[in-house]
């Protein structure tokens, strides 16, 4: 099923995130495309208050490559895979087959167009964000069939 929502405002954005945060299932791989300054990092902080997680914590993992936010239900696992270009695998760059051993992990992935591929068994979300807050945002969602997004 395919969403597509506008986000006037930052507020609204974030509001999203947590939205989307009810629909989360351990082993969901987020795929999150959009460009430099798109609201990538603000959706993902929606997502995770929507988790009852501290979003003054949640910063975007561009040094550090792997952010892990561990709430109450899930181990979140925030990765940017801006600053890897296509000489290494980025897969193996961030230990994302380790990750989703992980039977509480949820993967959020940035610039996920450096990925070679995922494994089949993983449910993907994808979503892509269009503007950068200048302009209304738009915010396409791919759920998995089962999901149940208002």
């Amino acid at each position: 099923m395919t969403r597509e929502f506008s986000c006037r405002t930052p507020d609204e954005t974030f509001d999203l995130g947590e939205k989307i945060s009810r629909e989360l299932l351990a082993g969901d791989v987020l795929l999150l495309a959009g460009e430099l300054g798109a609201g990538k990092t603000l959706l993902t902080k929606g997502i995770l208050r929507g988790l009852d997680y501290d979003v003054d914590e949640v910063t975007s993992p561009s040094f550090t490559l792997v952010n892990l936010y561990k709430t109450s239900t899930l181990d979140v696992y925030h990765i940017d895979l801006w600053r890897l270009d296509g000489k290494v695998d980025a897969a193996e760059a961030v230990g994302l087959d380790e990750i989703l051993e992980n039977p509480r992990a949820v993967v959020i992935i940035e610039w996920p167009d450096r990925l070679s591929s995922l494994p089949d068994a993983v449910r993907a979300i994808e979503i892509t964000i269009s503007g950068d807050g200048e302009d209304a945002r738009r915010i396409r969602v791919q759920f998995p069939p089962e999901a149940n997004i208002a």
